[in-house]
């Protein structure tokens, strides 16, 4: 199916009414379209706009409560927990981001689990939110399990995405944002509405026989590739051991699916957790940055390989971000006939 190329700020706009018309509360709508629009900027089509039929999906089903009380409850001086009250997965991961940030001012440091959530979106807004606060941050979250394990005939983890930030003066942030699966399963599902054929060795048929056919692929193969797997598998299990062991939430093989369920009503409950450090409580704040700066100058003065470019985590991002402002977001036509484009 064909793209199109919408206006960054109508696009915003119509997710927004999107979610007000199924009665999501002002402060959770805006968190939810903050995020998808975060996606959609920088690139991470899978996890942008085309999230807003799944979400208006849910909400009207009853997973998801538009109208969530989120709360937090301190449990320690660098630690809280933050209940999400079966709400949109954004909103309660702002408002953890946001406690994260107080704590750490306090303490140095700041952690932060959520449980009662749902699905976040991408796990790299909240992130960036923490370093946009001077701080290096920390997001993951698991989800259902659809992601095989190393020599694993069977999916177990979630695609359970490791989001990290940090401040750079003068410039965007560092960024890095990663599925720890090849691909995420959005990927997935959004190359099955573009009739696109998947890359080589990132999925499985039901079988567990490799597949580029996104109508074909039931399993998403871990990061790492043909024989070393292992380290996707293992990094899956570092996101589930924090957002989910950790928070006492929902174990990768325990959830509803997020989609291809007919149950639409019952919660998720995920859990999440995210983390806030202050460079100001370590070496300092003007040692750290001028750290940052070396590493970003050496890292990026490294000779590329002929026909590459060497870039550091976010620079692909930040650039498709201002190409995208400029031009506007590309939008699949399913997605774009729900938003009445």
């Amino acid at each position: 199916m064909a793209e199109i190329l919408v206006k960054v700020d109508e696009l915003a706009k119509r997710l927004l009414a999107a979610l007000v018309a199924e009665g999501v509360h002002d402060e959770a709508a805006a968190a939810t379209t903050k995020a998808l629009m975060h996606a959609s900027l920088l690139g991470i089509d899978s996890h942008g706009a085309r999230l807003i039929t799944h979400y208006c999906k849910v909400l009207r089903g009853g997973r998801v409560n538009p109208r969530a009380a989120v709360s937090c409850h301190r449990t320690g001086p660098a630690t809280a927990m933050v209940d999400g009250d079966n709400g949109l997965g954004h909103l309660t991961a702002y408002r953890a981001v946001a406690v994260a940030i107080e704590i750490a001012r306090e303490s140095g440091i700041g952690a932060v689990g959520a449980t009662r959530s749902s699905h976040l979106g991408a796990a790299g807004p909240y992130a960036l939110a923490i370093a946009e606060a001077g701080m290096i941050g920390f997001a993951t979250t698991n989800t259902d399990s659809i992601v095989g394990l190393f020599d694993g005939a069977e999916p177990f983890h979630g695609t359970n995405p490791l989001a990290f930030a940090a401040p750079v003066t003068g410039e965007k942030p560092w960024l890095l944002d990663m599925a720890t699966s090849s691909i995420p399963l959005n990927r997935v599902l959004l190359y099955r509405s573009l009739d696109k054929e998947l890359p080589e060795g990132v999925a499985a048929d039901a079988a567990g026989a490799p597949t580029r056919d996104p109508d074909v692929a039931q399993m998403l193969l871990p990061l790492g590739g043909a024989g070393f797997g292992f380290k996707g598998a293992g990094l899956a299990g570092v996101a589930t051991l924090l957002s989910a062991v950790l928070t006492g939430t929902t174990l990768d093989p325990d959830f509803i699916p997020m989609v291809n369920s007919d149950d639409i009503s019952t919660p998720r409950n995920m859990g999440h957790f995210f983390l806030a450090i202050d460079p100001a409580r370590f070496a300092g704040a003007n040692i750290f940055a001028a750290g940052m700066r070396a590493y970003l100058d050496q890292l990026r003065a490294v000779p590329a390989i002929d026909g590459g470019k060497v870039m550091a985590p976010g620079d692909r991002e930040w650039a498709v971000k201002q190409q995208r402002l400029r031009d506007g977001i590309p939008l699949d036509s399913d997605t774009a006939a729900f938003l009445n484009f």
